[in-house]
């Protein structure tokens, strides 16, 4: 038997999860995808917004070592960095990279697991969906553009435009509003949608929103699980949760 296989829990896989303060989405929409034999073990971290500056990528670098740590010493087989506005970073495993070196651990985070999620659906073209203000928006924005991804539309919610102190209302958006944030950012020529946040939550909209947009959707916690469940050697077709996890 191999070590796995002995554990009386997480005998398929033990997933890190790392996420901001005040998420209280994240971890609920992961608890509603794990499939049997796979258990979740999370630390959080607090937000980083300023990913661009070197003194800003600095303390980044210090508290993701530290959360990734915490985690890994739960034994777990993945770590995920699962904050959307804090990983738009490139290159794509810069930020995993690190949490590798520090760790041992095949790590993932938000922002480059939406573009290789897209990159499997075979999604160049997309509209964007997202609950932040004009700021943070340009900068995803950047962020997909320099992937190599075409949005053609994004929409925001103005969330956090006067502070870091607004990000608590996200959790808080009713499904209807969610719903219809996402139908107004739809645009001809889009082959995917992105719903973009780890504290949004989407996942009881997903596959209804799917049907009706008729293109795959890719949320942040969609996305940053299915890379998670990957680099811990998990494979094969999860059902529930949109074309994402079920194709790929």
């Amino acid at each position: 038997m191999t070590g796995r296989a002995l554990r009386p829990y997480g005998w398929r896989a033990k997933l890190g999860l790392i996420v901001p303060p005040t998420n209280s989405v994240n971890e609920g929409e992961w608890q509603k995808m794990l499939p049997n034999g796979i258990t979740l073990h999370a630390a959080r971290m607090p937000l980083h917004t300023d990913t661009v500056s070197e003194a800003g990528r600095r303390h980044l670098l210090a508290d993701v070592s530290k959360a990734a740590g915490d985690v890994a010493a739960a034994g777990v087989d993945a770590v995920a960095y699962g904050c959307t506005a804090g990983s738009l970073i490139l290159p794509l495993d810069w930020l995993t990279g690190h949490m590798t070196r520090e760790t041992g651990i095949p790590a993932v985070a938000t922002g480059p697991a939406i573009v290789q999620a897209l990159r499997a659906l075979g999604a160049r073209r997309i509209a964007v969906a997202t609950p932040y203000h004009d700021a943070l928006n340009h900068h995803e924005e950047q962020f997909f553009a320099a992937s190599g991804l075409e949005v053609l539309s994004l929409r925001g919610l103005g969330i956090g435009a006067n502070g870091p102190d607004e990000y608590r209302q996200i959790a808080a958006l009713p499904p209807q509003r969610i719903r219809d944030h996402a139908l107004s950012a739809m645009i001809a020529g889009a082959e995917a949608m992105v719903l973009s946040c780890t504290d949004l939550p989407t996942l009881k909209l997903h596959e209804d929103l799917e049907r009706e947009l008729g293109i795959p959707l890719v949320s942040s916690n969609q996305a940053t699980f299915w890379a998670a469940l990957r680099a811990a050697g998990i494979a094969g077709p999860v059902a529930g949760w949109g074309l994402l996890l079920q194709r790929h």
